[in-house]
């Protein structure tokens, strides 16, 4: 087991994950806490089974969305921008919810960030300005 695993499995195992798959709901803790690159990361793992599966564009998806923020922390807008908008492309596909997601406030936010990210122009801390969001799922 590498380093990357053990980090996962702990973080796995207080992960409250109810009706889904751990690295699913350890995508959202992730992202909630700011934690946007673990995000991007524990949702792969999920990704990597089913990329070619019915959720494989989902999760891509998701993952593009984290990433995006990955880039905001990184003071780079324009990548963040083009992940954002690739976002969308793959969630575009899902109805709203879907896995207990409401896809279509997800999508809306990709747009937001985008245009935001888009304003700021090839520099600049957009997260200096602006909270990221947070993700619920819907009970």
């Amino acid at each position: 087991m590498s380093s990357k695993d053990h980090k996962f499995a702990a973080l796995l195992k207080s992960v409250e994950t109810g009706p889904h798959d751990p690295h699913f709901a350890g995508y959202f803790r992730c992202f909630n806490e700011q934690k946007f690159y673990e995000a991007h990361d524990v949702l792969e793992a999920l990704w990597l089974q089913d990329r070619n599966g019915q959720d494989g564009d989902f999760f891509k998806g998701l993952i593009q969305f984290a990433g995006g923020f990955v880039h905001l922390k990184k003071q780079r807008p324009r990548p963040a921008w083009k992940l954002f908008r690739l976002c969308s492309t793959y969630l575009a596909k899902y109805p709203s919810p879907h896995l207990a997601l409401d896809v279509t406030n997800l999508l809306r936010l990709a747009k937001h960030w985008a245009e935001a990210a888009q304003a700021l122009g090839r520099e600049g801390d957009l997260l200096a300005e602006q909270t990221p969001p947070t993700l619920r799922l819907q009970s």
